[in-house]
């Protein structure tokens, strides 16, 4: 056995023991229900009547395996007005809603823009709730031709791509305005049925992928931003509801291989490069979504070794690089590289990635961050691994410490997130639709804490009955917590 493959098996075998998996609860995915339920309090600036509806997307959303390095940059929090709607171009209007929507709903069509992904909003009907029907029907009034959603900008300091940015003091929370199709988009209209010769995704992976449709969100295409019309006007499809679904589908070998591309091009290739937007997570993201579906269940878990999956990987995305050219995973016309910027460095050093490099690498840059983490008595034992059985020592070392922390983890983390509801519910007042959004994104995290909340809450209410009386919105916060929930368009009709 060489050395080369001994360190290959030795990083294999530290990120398949120090990766936990979920049930476990974490600051992230508690903080990303934190800033849900803040939008969700909320109400756009111009119709103080709409609510903001919020999904926690991004990383917090898509892994489920914990790594002891944090793979959690910011918390990415989407969220779309309750009065807005999207649907297909030529696709009737619905004639009922989710109980998200208000009692009047601006629908608006989806018309491509000339450039696969990018579409403008064009406005189209109004939707009125008809309240004496039980069935929360809709009456359609259609508008005259013409009209073009824009942009609702934030303050411009504070935009990166689409998001809106909220420093805390602990993650930033991206805030990112979208529109809902509950349709799935005919831009993508193969995805559903091309052929798949090794199962991934499942059919009925597909089915849930496709009911939920999809968003729209306000970035328009590179070559538009110097115009003021299309960079007002034009949106980019987004596919984030799919992702989170096909990424919690991967089994733990491949949500591991995701983590350890986006860190190694994060911190090695990118680390002295202004080519951000030539190459970026969402890029690595699609590598590994066409990997799943075009690669046998043997590429990942027959003589499982993490570096030889993701050298192949790199590999593929030099070529891709090379040839300026990465197919959108869910678009069939649509090129993800239409910025040629510096990518032929970056061709380059992934194309000359050999599994010995990116093992030290691994090895020199992220096992030895893992064990700044440890005991002094775990992290000393780096000082010298100058053999391979120095360095297999050091390494289960780490391993067991971390497999020896996880109660005192999750207690530290329990800790946490119970500051985060008592201090949110205490500070801010609690409504019917934060009280929903709480009881939506606990579970998510660690289902334990929604009793929790509803602990908290309930006295919450109590409190405020004893200064204030019952109030109708008291009341509708008690039905909720109760399980009765009432539709916000109902209680306004």
């Amino acid at each position: 056995m060489s050395g080369e493959y001994i360190v290959d098996e030795i990083v294999t075998n530290f990120l398949l023991n120090t990766c936990r998996l979920r049930p476990q609860v974490t600051r992230h995915a508690v903080q990303a229900a934190v800033g849900c339920t803040a939008l969700a309090t909320r109400h756009p600036d111009d119709d103080t009547e709409a609510d903001f509806i919020p999904l926690t997307t991004g990383s917090v959303a898509e892994f489920y395996i914990e790594p002891i390095l944090p793979h959690v940059g910011d918390v990415d929090v989407m969220h779309h007005w309750s009065t807005h709607l999207a649907i297909p171009r030529g696709h009737p209007p619905p004639t009922q809603l989710p109980a998200e929507f208000s009692d009047y709903v601006q629908v608006y069509e989806i018309v491509d823009s000339g450039f696969p992904g990018y579409v403008y909003s064009a406005l189209r009907y109004l939707l009125t709730e008809c309240t004496d029907d039980d069935m929360c029907r809709y009456t359609c009034f259609p508008y005259d031709p013409g009209k073009y959603l824009s942009c609702r900008t934030a303050d411009p300091q504070s935009i990166h791509g689409p998001a809106a940015v909220t420093n805390t003091s602990f993650l930033s929370v991206d805030s990112v305005p979208c529109v809902r199709c509950l349709s799935w988009p005919p831009q993508a209209a193969d995805w559903p049925t091309r052929h798949r010769n090794y199962g991934w995704p499942d059919s009925e992976t597909v089915d849930r992928v496709v009911s939920n449709g999809c968003d729209v969100v306000h970035v328009a295409h590179r070559q538009c931003r110097q115009d003021e019309w299309e960079s007002e006007r034009q949106w980019r499809l987004s596919f984030s509801r799919a992702e989170i679904i096909l990424l919690n589908s991967w089994i733990p070998v491949q949500q591991i291989v995701y983590h350890m591309l986006r860190v190694f091009v994060k911190t090695e290739i990118l680390k002295d490069s202004d080519s951000s937007e030539s190459l970026s997570n969402y890029h690595i993201k699609t590598l590994t979504m066409w990997a799943c579906e075009l690669k046998s269940s043997t590429f990942w878990t027959g003589d499982l070794n993490l570096i030889r999956i993701c050298v192949e990987l790199v590999h593929t995305l030099s070529v891709w690089l090379t040839d300026t050219q990465c197919k959108h995973y869910f678009i069939n016309n649509c090129n993800l590289m239409d910025n040629y910027f510096g990518v032929e460095t970056i061709a380059s050093q992934l194309k000359s990635l050999s599994k010995e490099r990116l093992s030290a690498w691994f090895v020199n840059n992220y096992i030895q961050k893992c064990s700044v983490l440890c005991a002094d008595r775990v992290s000393s034992l780096f000082s010298d691994v100058s053999t391979t059985g120095k360095l297999r020592n050091a390494v289960s070392a780490v391993v067991g410490w971390r497999l020896n922390t996880a109660l005192v983890d999750t207690w530290h983390e329990l800790n946490l997130a119970e500051w985060f509801i008592t201090g949110n519910v205490s500070h801010h007042s609690l409504t019917e639709r934060s009280c929903i959004c709480w009881m939506t994104e606990l579970p998510k995290t660690y289902a334990p804490l929604t009793v929790y909340f509803t602990v908290v809450a309930y006295l919450h209410v109590a409190y405020k009955i004893s200064r204030t009386g019952l109030t109708d919105d008291l009341m509708d916060v008690l039905a909720t917590l109760a399980g009765q929930l009432v539709s916000t368009r109902r209680h306004r009709s």
